[in-house]
């Protein structure tokens, strides 16, 4: 007895593979796709985690410490409103009360009482310690980072995504942050801060998880300085209000008024 085999032509073996390369070929996209909407979802709910997207007020108390020197203690107000506008006052030391940082965009200003017109600063400017003009000015990684997953961690029992960010331009803090969020609610975990050479400039950690402004945030940011050893500051925040800040606040004109807002 006889059996007849079915056995496909050259035509339709080839016509098989292309199907099967095409099928292969979308699938790659689409999960691609989905990894790059989850990279932003997660430091955009990580965003929001650290900071209120409305208006609001928080008090910074920032003590930094470098081996051989005396401690350094700063006081400032962060009036912001939408990521996109802050103000930054200096309220201790005393010496320096008055000045004041506004930030529209990445736009950057400082207002001294002793000079008529403000000075244009950098967001990558060091401010005091291991923290620059922006870590206080411009909390807003969405926007000026485009984020990739690298890998999932898990570290002390907890899960975390491990994100790449790249600055979108040269105007941000920093050309690259490696970033640690955890799965579970989207708290950050700890962040890399590179240079535009891709060296290691600092390392934050998040820290003290508490109720502030109406949901768990960090109340505490430890940043070393990767290239000097006992380098450290501390970042304290405390005393977060959510406020209705209208846009005329944000303004050059408005800045000697700032007092009116205490």
């Amino acid at each position: 007895m006889s059996l007849n085999f079915c056995l496909p032509s050259s035509r339709a073996r080839f016509c098989n593979l292309l199907i099967a390369t095409a099928a292969l070929c979308c699938g790659s996209s689409l999960v691609t796709a989905d990894d790059a909407e989850t990279a932003r979802t997660v430091v955009s709910k990580a965003d929001e985690v650290r900071f209120p997207h409305d208006g609001f007020q928080v008090v910074i108390d920032i003590n930094s410490t470098s081996p051989g020197e005396q401690l350094d203690q700063r006081k400032y107000r962060i009036l912001s409103k939408g990521n996109e506008n802050t103000i930054v006052q200096i309220l201790e030391p005393e010496s320096d009360r008055g000045q004041a940082m506004l930030m529209r965009g990445r736009d950057l200003w400082v207002f001294m009482p002793n000079i008529s017109q403000p000075v244009r600063l950098s967001l990558a400017q060091r401010l005091t310690g291991q923290v620059a003009n922006g870590d206080l000015a411009r909390a807003n990684f969405s926007g000026d980072y485009e984020p990739k997953i690298l890998r999932t961690e898990t570290i002390d029992g907890e899960k975390m995504y491990v994100l790449e960010l790249s600055a979108v331009d040269r105007g941000v803090t920093y050309a690259k942050v490696i970033y640690w969020v955890r799965q579970s609610n989207n708290w950050p975990h700890r962040a890399e801060f590179y240079s535009l050479s891709d060296r290691l400039l600092k390392v934050c950690r998040y820290e003290k998880f508490q109720n502030l402004g109406g949901r768990v945030r960090p109340t505490q940011l430890v940043m070393e300085d990767a290239l000097k050893k006992g380098d450290v500051s501390v970042l304290r925040y405390s005393q977060m209000t959510l406020k209705d800040l209208p846009d005329r606040v944000f303004t050059k004109q408005y800045m000697d008024k700032l007092n009116r807002l205490d």
